[in-house]
Formats: C-alpha cells, sequence, structure tokens
C-alpha cells in the first residue's frame, strides 16, 4: 500500500498557489462575491485578509523549508507570525485608508451650501447657468440660479446661498479684499 502524504513544502506551495489563484479570482469576480456574502458583518469575514494571510504563510513557509534547515515546527510558527504582520500591515496602512478615502470622496446638496463657486456660463436673470466648485477631490459642476433674479456674467465668483432640487441659488461674492 502506497502512502500518500505530503510533505511539509509540498503543503506551504500547494498553499501558495492555491491561495494565488483565490486571489486571482477574487480580483475579477469580487464585485459579484461582496454581493454574495452581503450578510455577513465586515470585521468577521474579509477576503482580502484572508487571502493575503494564507498566500504569505505559503510563501514563507515553502521558502524557509526549501532553503533553511529549520524544524518545521518553527518554520510554521514563523510563516503565522509572518503572515499575521504582513496582514495587519496591509489592513491598518492600506485597507482603512482605501475605505475612509472612499467615503470622504461623497457630498450632499447641502454641503454645498455657503461655498464660494465660479461661473462657467452665464446666468440670464430668471434664468439657469452653470457654476463650478473647484476642490482637492475634484471639481464638482452645479446648475445655478440667481438669488436676487440679477444676471451674472461668467467668470464671476459666486456664494451659494441655498441648493433646491440640485439648483444652486447664488449670489455675487465679494470678499473682504475688494472691499478695502
Amino acid at each position: 500500500m502506497e502512502e500518500t502524504a505530503i510533505s511539509f513544502e509540498q503543503f506551504y506551495l500547494y498553499a501558495f498557489i492555491v491561495s494565488g489563484a483565490l486571489t486571482l479570482m477574487y480580483i475579477l469576480l469580487g464585485d459579484i462575491l461582496e454581493g454574495i456574502f452581503e450578510s455577513v458583518p465586515e470585521g468577521i469575514f474579509s477576503p482580502t485578509l484572508v487571502l493575503s494571510f494564507v498566500t504569505f504563510l505559503g510563501c514563507t513557509g515553502y521558502i524557509l523549508e526549501r532553503f533553511t534547515p529549520i524544524h518545521s515546527g518553527i518554520v510554521l510558527l514563523f510563516s503565522i507570525a509572518c503572515a499575521l504582520i504582513v496582514a495587519s500591515l496591509l489592513h491598518f496602512f492600506v485597507l482603512v485608508p482605501l475605505t475612509s478615502a472612499e467615503e470622504s470622496l461623497a457630498y450632499s446638496d447641502e454641503d454645498l451650501k455657503g461655498r464660494v463657486a465660479q461661473v462657467i456660463t452665464s446666468i440670464p436673470e430668471d434664468g439657469y447657468g452653470e457654476i463650478l466648485f473647484e476642490g482637492v477631490g475634484g471639481n464638482i459642476p452645479k446648475t445655478a440660479q440667481s438669488f436676487e433674479n440679477e444676471a451674472i456674467v461668467s467668470g464671476t465668483k459666486v456664494l451659494v446661498i441655498d441648493m433646491k432640487s440640485g439648483v444652486a441659488h447664488v449670489s455675487p461674492h465679494q470678499s473682504f479684499d475688494d472691499l478695502e
């Protein structure tokens, strides 16, 4: 009878190959999988962290088993420690900043009240034009109407007084430097 047990080196290599293939599939099908696992709370199961942990565990274990004479138990402990460190670094320095950056790019119409913008399409009396908010996250164009029903020419700085149904109601803006 033939024994089919695999060595630690083969185990680490298989773990590395399988987790690498699953990572590639997750990159390609990640949106579908997130929809499937939508009911699972985020803190319990993060496919990105699990796959990165198994990938680094397999990679570190394979390299140490293949090229060093260290005992397999020590290799396993060292591989687990390395994989935990790398997965933690990935979580705290890549994934957490990405999720908070994604949330900070969203804005509502209420956020635009009181901001200064520039008219890019002249606003006629009792008509509509277009204004542009310039910011670090990008430029936001909005339809605009004069708050006091007066014509405002292109290039004028305006202050957003109110937002109604996605339309900015604006008034010409005078900075303190202009008053001197």
